[in-house]
């Protein structure tokens, strides 16, 4: 298993690699429909997208978390 002290990157890789996947296929579906080689459009937009995903994730989370807390009330 992997340490703990690495959960930020635990967490952006499965983040990054799930909603690359939903989004990539969305968005190609939406641009070419279910056209014969969706598949491989779709696999070659995730992959690009993943790559693009994954250390955004790394740099914007910490800006998200803060900016989660400003907006949640106090217990």
């Amino acid at each position: 298993m992997i340490d703990r002290k690495y959960q930020r990157f635990v967490f952006a890789f499965f983040m990054s690699l799930l909603m690359s996947c939903i989004m990539s296929f969305v968005i190609s579906v939406f641009n070419m429909g279910f056209v014969s080689n969706i598949f491989h459009i779709w696999l070659k937009a995730w992959a690009f997208a993943f790559s693009v995903a994954f250390p955004t994730i790394i740099v914007v989370a910490p800006l998200v978390q803060k900016l989660v807390g400003f907006v949640l009330k106090d217990e």
